[in-house]
């Protein structure tokens, strides 16, 4: 089994308008461990830098700083050579990440034989069978003579899944996986990632802005904003006791058929808005602070992290440094202020 440690992944992009260079940083420190058996779900709105960070992890994006490790059960480290067979990726397109010139067999043949999983062309034809009925995509013969546009939505994104399977890979990123997908296709695809990360024990980095499906189909929760991870815990805690005000805002705007939108955003947060002009959101504050409800004039300085719970963990200025209260300091408005 392998495990993958990320440690200050940081990301800058150069912008030129021009002859003005400037720099925008889309991912910000971040640091998690994947490892066997477990999904990690990273959520956010667009632009938080979620896919940057998969894209880094996949080596499709090389890191302005820090560093991805990832491990043997013996804990020597997986070599460069060796590191795509452990780490594949499910992207969010798949009709995009699929040529559509080239049947399903041919995909999924050729990291076979580029991995050296199989040996002679009967032992590769019968392999990709194997792996076309392990997605559930029967009969596999059949299948594996059609070509992507041949096959529905949920049908190619299965053959995308089998792709990372082939080299025999023990950490999978799936990038939006079922956005692209029909809502009533979805649960069946991500029914098919969870059953075969049991049976391979695969750790497994799922991205998503559905907060709904993230709690449901991951063991932590990491809460992306502006490129910085401002929460982090358990699913269910995170969800069901959001503490950052942002993951609270994300928790309520979930549709709830039972509950006007409006009125619940408003129970959520148990905030107003402070009084006045926002704070300016440009660094090194808090990300979020020209959004926030309970903005604080201290919210202009970087906030640090804090232990609310077991493992539950919140980048916030309502919350004590040394984590010795779990609750928002003062009522959560701008006559707060962190003990």
């Amino acid at each position: 089994m392998t495990t993958l440690e990320v440690r200050g992944l940081t990301k800058d992009f150069s912008l030129r308008s021009g002859l003005r260079q400037s720099r925008f940083r889309a991912v910000d420190d971040v640091s998690f461990t994947l490892t066997p058996g477990r999904t990690v779900a990273l959520v956010g709105e667009s632009g938080s830098g979620k896919s940057t960070v998969a894209r880094m992890i996949a080596r499709l994006e090389r890191p302005t700083a820090g560093e991805i490790v990832a491990t043997r059960p013996d804990g020597t480290r997986v070599g460069d050579r060796d590191y795509r067979d452990h780490v594949q990726m499910v992207f969010q397109d798949p009709f995009a990440s699929l040529n559509p010139f080239h049947t399903v067999e041919h995909h999924l043949a050729r990291p076979l034989k580029l991995h050296g999983r199989t040996k002679g062309r009967e032992d590769t034809r019968r392999t990709v069978e194997q792996l076309l009925e392990r997605v559930n995509l029967t009969p596999a013969a059949d299948i594996a003579r059609r070509r992507p546009h041949e096959l529905s939505g949920g049908q190619r994104q299965r053959v995308a899944i089998a792709r990372a399977l082939a080299p025999g890979a023990r950490v999978v990123v799936a990038d939006e996986p079922v956005s692209m997908l029909d809502v009533s296709i979805r649960l069946g695809v991500l029914n098919l990632l969870a059953r075969l990360q049991r049976e391979d024990d695969l750790a497994v980095l799922y991205i998503t802005h559905d907060l709904a499906t993230a709690r449901h189909f991951s063991d932590e929760i990491l809460v992306m904003y502006r490129g910085r991870v401002v929460e982090r815990g358990p699913a269910d805690e995170v969800i069901l006791n959001p503490r950052h005000p942002y993951t609270r805002i994300l928790a309520a705007a979930a549709p709830d058929p039972e509950a006007r939108d409006r009125d619940r955003l408003r129970e959520a947060l148990g905030l107003e808005p402070a009084g006045g002009s926002t704070l300016p959101g440009d660094d090194p504050g808090c990300a979020f602070r020209d959004r926030c409800p309970s903005a604080m004039e201290i919210c202009a300085r970087r906030p640090e992290d804090v232990a609310v719970g077991p493992d539950h963990h919140v980048t916030c200025r309502l919350y004590p440094g040394d984590g010795r209260d779990a609750r928002p300091a003062g009522d959560g408005t701008t006559a707060g202020r962190p003990a």
